[in-house]
């Protein structure tokens, strides 16, 4: 099963996308910790990426989708791909649709994550910090960090924050969502592939929407506390 999350920045999709792996096995493909990855790799397709950044371009659809390419042709995908991240325009959307076709490959379901207050959506941004080694997210009013500066999941003690996790730049990555990539929403709803979820529900309800959505997890494990 291969699936799409979409929704504006702090809606939560990589909490979800951390959830479907632990539970489903599927395999989790963020374009920008591939396109981080790739930079470090000393591939052609890496010393592409490298050469662009270094140049403060952004990166091209074409690279992306070839990073994609690379990784669906590596195998191992187990219970399926979520594509997080990608695509953010119509046209990556169309590149993404013809690269799934040419490798016999489908999407099966877009899941997504709808936000009906953007202020509150701002509130859960702002103040929020990662752990360094595992990723689990705290926030500093609804779950700071634990007082002996342990993360609770793996023990670590590195803790970093976005530094557009504020409300101003929020509001205009906001922004940036609304004009380039929500135009998705009406592109996959015409597919009849969108499955819209409440974004801004507990991290459980939100995961068992979307367990609704693509039927039991082969686990049935209980879902995991995450923030």
């Amino acid at each position: 099963m291969n699936i799409i999350l979409l929704g504006p920045p702090g809606a939560g999709k990589g909490t979800q996308a951390r959830l479907l792996v632990e539970r489903r096995g599927m395999v989790q493909l963020s374009t920008g910790d591939m396109l981080r990855a790739a930079r470090k790799s000393g591939t052609e397709m890496g010393r592409r990426v490298a050469e662009v950044m270094d140049r403060g371009n952004l990166v091209t659809d074409d690279i992306v989708i070839g990073l994609i390419r690379e990784r669906l042709l590596q195998g191992g995908l187990g219970g399926g791909v979520i594509f997080d991240g990608f695509p953010r325009t119509l046209a990556q959307a169309d590149a993404l649709g013809d690269m799934l076709d040419a490798e016999g490959m489908q999407l099966d379901h877009v899941i997504e994550m709808r936000i009906h207050d953007d202020e509150e959506l701002v509130q859960r941004v702002s103040g929020r910090s990662t752990c360094s080694n595992c990723g689990e997210v705290y926030h500093d009013v609804t779950k700071p960090v634990p007082g002996d500066g342990h993360c609770v999941k793996c023990g670590q003690t590195s803790f970093t924050r976005r530094g557009d996790d504020n409300a101003e730049s929020m509001r205009t990555r906001l922004f940036a969502y609304y004009k380039d990539t929500a135009t998705l929403v009406g592109y996959y709803h015409v597919k009849r592939l969108l499955r819209p979820v409440d974004g801004l529900g507990e991290i459980d309800d939100v995961a068992g929407q979307i367990d609704s959505l693509l039927g039991h997890a082969p686990s049935e494990l209980p879902v995991s506390q995450h923030a």
